[in-house]
């Protein structure tokens, strides 16, 4: 079953110092099914490589090696959406713009939401939304 892949899961698999397994359980799904993101990701992805070059977490050969990467996985790349129900979500559930379009999405195709944000999690749950596992 295809899910909703937050950047946060992404970040993970970008930044060494980033394990989780739950980063790499959604990785391993892409091998036998796909991930859908809503258009921020695209962008939230890519910022966090820059602010990581900054840092000096990553070299900009690896951003660059990364995105290859990434472009190989089955991610679908949804539109934007009316931003009505977005701004309802996270006025309801206390969360930025952003993180609630992950939601938003989630809602809106009825899939999973593979995500290692506490607070986004948790409105997941409020919403009868199921977790990646």
């Amino acid at each position: 079953m295809p899910f909703v892949l937050d950047a946060s899961i992404s970040a993970a698999w970008a930044l060494t110092d980033g394990f989780s397994s739950l980063a790499e359980t959604a990785e391993n799904r892409l091998k036998t099914d796909y991930a859908v993101v809503p258009a921020i990701w695209w962008y939230e992805i890519r910022n966090l490589l820059v602010v990581s070059e900054r840092r000096q977490r990553i070299a900009e050969v690896e951003s660059a090696a990364f995105l290859r990467v990434l472009s190989a996985y089955p991610i679908r790349l949804e539109p934007l959406q009316p931003d009505t129900d977005i701004l309802r979500i996270a006025r309801l559930h206390w969360l930025s713009f952003y993180d609630a379009a992950y939601l938003a999405l989630a809602l809106r195709e009825r899939l999973p939401l593979a995500t290692l944000d506490k607070r986004l999690e948790a409105a997941a749950a409020a919403e009868g939304i199921a977790l990646l596992a």
